[in-house]
């Protein structure tokens, strides 16, 4: 029997029908030794989309990413390597506070991130933001700083999960991003392939979230929980808020200079008080601490003896960046054109359309909305508000840093637009939604 053509594997999934392995392996491994045009994969992505995978389909999906290249091999490391992963938000600057602060605690973090999808900030982009900082590592580079440094944080390699690196690019500009079965593969498939032992992964809800819902994003949870036991490892989930930004800086440098803040002790609350209960879940997968309490309580000590802030300055130099901007964060240099956003009416901040909040930190030019486009670190923005605060008319909103006026004036349009104001202060949102 023939092998069915692209064509016809797109017209398979687009009226519907499922794929076999052999079929998933071709679509997979066809468009990672570039056989498959991108306008052909762009094709296969909306149907899979539109039409979904059922449980096989996206277990064969996940195994053929990893299979599309090679999987690091961390057995040389000692220790319980955990990976974390955020299924992407505005002002989720978590990793850059996580990393050092668990690696300073004795658990060691082999991390390979992503660039920015959609609306939403890319770790990799953040971490370029420093003059220097190099994202590309061979795989002997990165066992070897892991083992030294405790911790790395690195691109996709070409010959480590080369399938996904590819889709995620084209996924991010063919509005095909918030799939649970394409998003699962791409996740879970570059944890396997990275290395790591145990997993822990952040499922973002609310409105800057792929994941509107808690329903959505409970689904979206026991996905990546199944689908990584397939895989052979340990992964939990926690499903946390986005109906806001989680820190106030939305923007590269800017965020990794909140990072700074946050490691120093001197965070967002919203930040701090997420990092200290997923740093402290990754201590405990770690095996570092037995429970808990036990790992929050070295998680809080590692801020305050400024060991992780020093492990933070390590790692970016090990990496070719200025450490210097552990002490000195102000070196991370920002767009010239600054514009204050004011309110216009008194009453509560009711509530954030955070997605729109994201999407004018990338008129700014800190995101990008073609995969070519380029990427002005210096560019977003920091709030000065928080859902439930009283404001009068005249109170500043935000702080907008661009490289042009005419940026500042279509991002002031979004942002104000995106904060509904109310009589009354709304109930609180819980940070953590559910375990």
């Amino acid at each position: 029997m023939a092998q069915p053509t692209f064509e016809e594997l797109i017209e398979v999934k687009r009226d519907g029908g499922t794929h076999s392995v052999a079929e998933m392996d071709a679509i997979i491994l066809g468009y990672a030794c570039r056989e498959v045009p991108d306008y052909q994969m762009a094709a296969w992505l909306m149907a899979a989309y539109l039409q979904g995978l059922d449980a096989d389909e996206t277990v064969a999906l996940t195994d053929a990413m990893v299979r599309s290249g090679s999987v690091l091999d961390l057995s040389s490391i000692p220790g319980v390597k955990v990976d974390k992963h955020s299924t992407g938000g505005v002002a989720d600057t978590t990793t850059l506070v996580l990393a050092p602060l668990v690696a300073a605690c004795g658990v060691p973090v082999a991390k390979m991130s992503g660039r920015g999808l959609g609306h939403t900030g890319g770790t990799l982009d953040k971490l370029e933001s420093i003059p220097g900082f190099r994202i590309e590592l061979s795989t002997e580079e990165f066992v070897a700083q892991v083992r030294d440094v405790g911790l790395a944080v690195i691109a996709q390699s070409p010959d480590v999960d080369p399938a996904d690196k590819m889709m995620y690019a084209l996924r991010d500009v063919t509005a095909t991003v918030p799939s649970i079965p394409l998003i699962v593969g791409s996740i879970i498939s570059k944890k396997v392939a990275g290395g790591a032992d145990a997993i822990l992964l952040d499922v973002k809800v609310g409105s800057g979230a792929f994941m509107h819902t808690e329903d959505a994003a409970r689904e979206l949870a026991l996905e990546l929980t199944r689908v990584g036991k397939a895989s052979g490892k340990e992964v939990h989930c926690v499903l946390s808020d986005m109906d806001q930004p989680l820190g106030m800086a939305v923007g590269n440098a800017l965020e990794v200079r909140e990072a700074i803040e946050t490691l120093a002790g001197d965070g967002p609350e919203a930040l701090t008080e997420l990092c200290v209960d997923l740093g402290a879940r990754m201590l405990v997968l770690g095996k570092v601490a037995t429970d808990e309490e036990q790992a929050e309580r070295r998680i809080a000590q590692a801020i305050a003896d400024g060991s992780a802030l020093e492990k933070f300055a390590r790692w970016i130099e090990a990496q070719g960046g200025d450490p210097r901007i552990a002490e000195t964060p102000s070196l991370l240099g920002l767009s010239p054109h600054v514009r204050e956003v004011t309110f216009r009416d008194s009453g509560f901040v009711k509530h954030f359309d955070t997605e729109s909040i994201g999407r004018a930190a990338m008129r700014l030019g800190a995101g990008r909305e073609r995969k070519e486009d380029a990427i002005d670190p210096g560019a977003g923005l920091v709030l000065d508000v928080r859902v439930g605060e009283r404001v009068d008319s005249g109170d500043r909103i935000a702080t907008m840093y661009a490289a042009s006026e005419e940026l500042l004036d279509t991002a002031e349009e979004l942002l104000v637009a995106s904060i509904e104001m109310g009589d009354s202060a709304p109930a609180r949102q819980p940070l953590l939604r559910e375990v």
